[in-house]
């Protein structure tokens, strides 16, 4: 029986779990869901879970054996009856910026207009350069580019910030003027990573594509959004990665508006336990500075 592998419509879903379909020898299934063809903004659709509904239907259907998730898409909380058979190995975690005339954040003219759809990116924005216009978009990758190519003056932007990966598996990486190091500015956790999903019990179907240093990572990363009980309207980044035979933890809760931020970093040994445990202490660390004050942590 060929595996049919469950994907997002979009050009950059397909480009994704086209890799994993490959690798697992299965074929791809497109299925369309409602945060691919509304234009409102993915807070009031209702968070990161929009984009994964329509697969894990599809998935407990019996319609596909297999889905492919971003995995910063996904909502915490697990999918009854649903189970992460995979995490491959991460792509590149940072953000980009792409901007007209080859410029870096620094060098944008005073008022610039950069375009996000991210709470977080914009907390980000805002604390680095105030001054700038920022405008709220959605869109594929390559309407987001386009509007850094037009003339047409309500359309038209100076920078677009978007996820490094995205533009690497779509071979868009030529657009990017500055990436964006992530020990400054940390980006959504599980940013760059995959999540392969099946029917629990059947997670053999894919286990051979998982990366543990890969899954402890994310798992750290996503226990913070756990811990504080946040969801995609909470400016929050995060980056964890292991070196020297520890995992490392990084979090950041920013105000909107970028006025404020409080930070906290933990490493420990990366045995099993490790990504919550470590989540839990740099997430308590988090509320004790302050992070429930600056931001909207509840969904």
């Amino acid at each position: 029986m060929t595996l049919r592998v469950g994907t997002r419509a979009s050009a950059l879903a397909t480009a994704q779990a086209g890799t994993v379909a490959k690798a697992l020898g299965g074929v791809l299934v497109p299925i369309v869901s409602e945060g691919d063809t509304s234009t409102a903004s993915l807070a009031s659709l209702g968070g990161t879970g929009v984009f994964a509904t329509a697969l894990r239907e599809a998935l407990l259907a019996g319609e596909v054996d297999a889905v492919v998730h971003s995995y910063k898409d996904l909502p915490t909380a697990p999918a009854d009856g649903l189970a992460i058979a995979s995490v491959p190995r991460r792509a590149d975690p940072r953000d980009a910026l792409c901007a007209r005339g080859g410029l870096d954040l620094a060098s944008l003219p005073e008022g610039a207009r950069v375009g996000t759809g991210s709470p977080r990116r914009r907390a980000q924005l805002a604390a680095r350069r105030p001054d700038l216009e920022l405008v709220d978009i959605r869109g594929n990758i390559d309407s987001r580019l386009a509007r850094i190519e037009t003339d047409d003056p309500e359309r038209a932007l100076d920078a677009v910030v978007l996820a490094a990966a995205g533009l690497e598996r779509l071979g868009r990486l030529d657009a990017v003027t500055e990436f964006l190091p992530i020990d400054a500015w940390p980006t959504a956790p599980a940013q760059g990573a995959l999540a392969v999903e099946t029917r629990r019990g059947e997670t053999q179907l894919a286990a051979k594509l998982d990366h543990r240093p890969t899954r402890l990572a994310v798992e750290a990363e996503r226990g913070v959004l756990a811990r504080l009980e946040a969801g995609c309207a909470a400016p929050i980044g995060a980056h964890a990665f292991l070196e020297d035979g520890l995992l490392f933890l990084t979090a950041r809760v920013y105000r909107p508006d970028g006025g404020e931020h409080v930070t906290s970093s933990h490493a420990m040994p990366p045995d099993a336990e490790a990504p919550a445990d470590l989540a839990a202490r740099v997430a308590d660390e988090l509320l004790a500075l302050g992070a429930a004050r600056l931001a909207p942590l509840h969904d």
